[in-house]
Formats: structure tokens, C-alpha cells, sequence
């Protein structure tokens, strides 16, 4: 007799521990499918991983500037032992595992390790053993992308990163995103030298223009080696076990120890079941409406395989909003995905909350005012290193609505969460203009800006 949910989730990321988590406290009879490490991506192999290693750049930059403050030294950064750093990072991340599993349990939500995949509207087929559903949530989220080129396997994508058992020396990070600028801030703070290959002339290209030619000219200020316009042809390995990469049009590369792909992520929706189960999809992302519902009733998808913002916030309120409407008498509970703030973990840090300039400027044309200011904070009045800080209001109609606000520099990733709330409230200019300023901080400009 096969075994009978309420809710299954396929993933045991973010979106789906959270949609069958809230489920579990309405009442709902609950298991999540999961064929590796609970918590997915962003615990693993993604933003928590990431942050701690983005921890120790910034303590290495902060070595770096502490001479300029008086401290003994001269500048330069003490070795880091990368195995300490790396094990003490792999044990969090095992006591996370951990945590989400006893989670679980405490809620009577049973895990089914192995991988699962639609047989039909209502049934999970898992390792060849069916459970049925009145509810299936899909939450498979992403996997990284590898270039279709002659050597691409000598390189590695994110994933592998953290798996690496030694410092990188000399290494080249091909990609425009922001996994590929995170990942060239981080090791070159770390003291690695490091190349960043990009096809077009700038990185992060949905992102505001100041954002992306501030940090671009703060990573070249780092000592960051950025060639724009390349195409990749061919990766190879020269008899010193270094990699030589070769470009369209004669450019290479050479003496390389470690390449990194960052060109960015696909969904895992390949072997999911959803043509046996008529769930529409076009290859890349599963259609979905304003409620998460597919095009088959029963079936729901969150997160990354929705081609909605690929955050691990916006996984875990879209998948809490759809238990609230399934299992907790809520039937107009959705996420609303306008206003979303984001922070890329770069060196520095920069922040962004709803239109860039030239979106906002697209929609509503010469009804546009742009406030911005561009500065040295106080904290780098002492040192060699001149990093700068650059700010960004965008506004709309004659009551200056605030429908964009783009911050860069340090403290950008703690300060926008606040902000971000003001600009969903439906914040003016003149709010913030009527907000007593907190100083000496970056974050008083936002409030100053003229």
C-alpha cells in the first residue's frame, strides 16, 4: 500500500524545509524527498560557505589596514592556514545539517532520502518506491553551469571551490555574475592572485551602473587582473600540471593553478517527471502564477526552478506564503516579488532594492529624479587604501517616490534591510529627507543626499 502525505516536498533546500515546516505546524502530514545534504545550495555550497569565507577577506583586509591605525606590522597579511579554515567551516555546516534534521523530527516531518521524481499528479516515485500527496511542492533549485569547450572538466565550478583542500595561488575565474565577483573579492583579499575573464565589457549587468563601474574600479584598485571581451576555446594542462587557457582570437592565459566557471546556474528540473505528470515547463524554468500553482492542480513550484528571484529568501516566503494558503485558511496568501532587496557579497559589499536608473527611467521616462553621492568613509581616512562608497536614490512623480536604492561600500549588506522596508512602505524622498541622520556612519547619507 503506498504511503499517503498531506504535503511532499521534492528538495530539501530552503524553499522546501520551509514550505513543509509551516505545513507541519498547521496540522499537515508532512516528508520532504532529499538525495544529498539538507539545506541545499545556499548551506552548503552557496551563501552560508560563502559568507564565512567572505568573514575572512574582510579580517585579511582589515590585517592589511591595521598599520595605518598604529597597530605593528607592516601591512602585509599573516599566512593563512586555508585546511583550519576550511575544516572549521565544513564542521558548521555539518552542525547546520544537523539542526535541520533534528528540525524535522521535532515537527514529524519524515525525510525519504534518495531522489525523487513525478509518476503522476499525486505520486512521488523515490528510488523506486511510490508515496502519494494531496500536495507535491517542487523545490529542486540549481546546479552550476559548465562551458561546452575542450578541457572545461580540468576546471571547477562554486561547488568545487569548497571542496578545495589548498589555497589557490595563481587563479583565473571565468563569469560576469556575481558568484564570479564574490569568489575573485574573496581570494584576492585572501592574498591569491586572481584573473576575472569576462565576455562582455562589464560584470553584473542587470545590476545599476554605478554599482558595477564602482566595484569594477575598486577590484582593479585591489591588484584584480579583469580582461573583458574574452571567448574561451580550449583549456590545457602544460607539463608543470598548470593550465594554459586559450581564447577566440589568439588571447590565452597561462601558468593558471585553479580555473573557476562562474557563467552561471541551471535548474534542476531535467529528471523531475514532468511530462509523465503534464507539468508545463520550457526547458529552463516551470511555469508558475502568482500562487506557485503549476499547470497541474496539486503541483506547486518554488525558488530557483521558477525563474523568479533566485534567492534563498524568496524560496523560503514563497514556500511559507503556500502552506499559509493550503493548510492555514489563508486563501489569498502569495509573495510578492516587486521590492526584493538583494546584497552581492563582494569586496566591498554592494546592496540593491527595486529599479536601477535606467529601469526606472525605461518606465516612467523624464518623470525621474536620481539622487547619488560618492565618498571615502571615515574609516579608510586613515589608511593607503582608498575604498570608496557610492550611493543611490531613484525617484518617481512629483512626490519623489523612492523606486530604486543602490548602495556600495562597507556596511552596504547590513544597512539596506531597513531601507528596504521605508521603500516598500512607499517611502519619498522627503521621508527620508525628514529622518534625523545617525552620524558618523555611511549609512547617514541616505538620509542627506541632495
Amino acid at each position: 500500500m503506498t504511503q499517503h502525505y498531506d504535503l511532499i516536498s521534492i528538495g530539501g533546500g530552503s524553499g522546501g524545509l520551509a514550505v513543509a515546516r509551516r505545513a507541519a505546524r498547521y496540522g499537515a502530514r508532512c516528508a520532504v524527498v532529499e538525495y544529498g545534504r539538507l539545506g541545499g545550495t545556499c548551506v552548503n555550497r552557496g551563501c552560508v560557505p560563502k559568507k564565512i569565507m567572505w568573514n575572512a577577506a574582510a579580517i585579511g583586509h582589515a590585517l592589511h589596514d591595521a598599520a595605518d591605525y598604529g597597530f605593528a606590522g607592516d601591512g602585509r597579511i599573516p599566512g593563512l592556514d586555508w585546511s583550519h579554515l576550511k575544516n572549521a567551516r565544513d564542521r558548521y555546516l555539518q552542525r547546520l545539517n544537523g539542526i535541520y534534521q533534528t528540525n524535522l523530527e521535532n515537527a514529524g516531518i519524515e525525510l525519504l532520502p534518495g531522489y525523487g521524481r513525478l509518476s503522476d499528479r499525486h505520486t512521488v516515485c523515490v528510488d523506486g518506491v511510490d508515496y502519494s500527496a494531496d500536495h507535491i511542492v517542487l523545490a529542486t533549485g540549481g546546479r552550476p553551469v559548465w562551458p561546452d569547450i575542450p578541457g572545461a572538466e580540468l576546471g571547477i565550478t562554486s561547488d568545487g571551490f569548497f571542496e578545495l583542500q589548498q589555497q589557490p595561488r595563481n587563479v583565473v575565474i571565468v563569469g560576469a555574475g556575481y558568484i564570479a565577483v564574490e569568489l575573485a573579492g574573496l581570494l584576492n583579499a585572501l592574498g591569491s592572485e586572481v584573473t576575472l575573464l569576462l565576455r562582455r565589457q562589464h560584470f553584473l549587468a542587470r545590476f545599476d551602473t554605478m554599482l558595477r563601474d564602482t566595484l569594477m574600479e575598486t577590484m582593479q584598485d585591489d591588484g584584480i587582473n579583469i580582461i573583458a571581451g574574452i571567448h574561451m576555446q580550449r583549456v590545457e594542462r602544460d607539463g608543470n600540471r598548470l593550465l594554459t587557457l586559450y581564447a577566440w582570437g589568439g588571447q590565452r592565459v597561462e601558468g593558471v593553478d585553479t580555473l573557476i566557471w562562474a557563467i552561471g546556474r541551471e535548474n534542476c528540473i531535467d529528471d523531475l517527471g514532468l511530462e509523465t505528470a503534464s507539468v508545463q515547463h520550457d526547458g529552463r524554468v516551470i511555469a508558475v502564477d502568482a500562487w506557485q500553482n503549476t499547470s497541474v492542480e496539486g503541483i506547486y513550484a518554488i525558488g530557483d526552478i521558477t525563474g523568479q528571484a533566485a534567492l534563498t529568501p524568496v524560496a523560503i516566503a514563497a514556500g511559507r506564503r503556500l502552506a499559509d494558503r493550503l493548510f492555514g485558511k489563508q486563501p489569498d496568501s502569495h509573495l510578492d516579488y516587486d521590492n526584493i532587496p538583494s546584497v552581492v557579497f563582494s569586496h566591498p559589499p554592494l546592496a540593491t532594492v527595486g529599479l536601477t536608473e535606467d529601469e526606472a527611467r525605461e518606465l516612467y521616462g523624464d518623470d525621474v529624479t536620481v539622487y547619488q553621492s560618492r565618498f571615502t568613509p571615515l574609516f579608510h581616512a586613515l589608511t593607503k587604501r582608498r575604498v570608496p562608497s557610492a550611493m543611490k536614490l531613484v525617484t518617481t512623480g512629483p512626490q519623489q517616490k523612492i523606486v530604486g536604492c543602490h548602495v556600495i561600500g562597507a556596511g552596504a549588506d547590513e544597512m539596506l534591510q531597513g531601507f528596504a522596508v521605508a521603500i516598500r512602505m512607499g517611502a519619498t524622498k522627503a521621508d527620508f529627507d525628514n529622518t534625523v541622520a545617525i552620524h558618523p556612519t555611511s549609512a547617514e547619507e541616505l538620509v542627506t543626499l541632495r
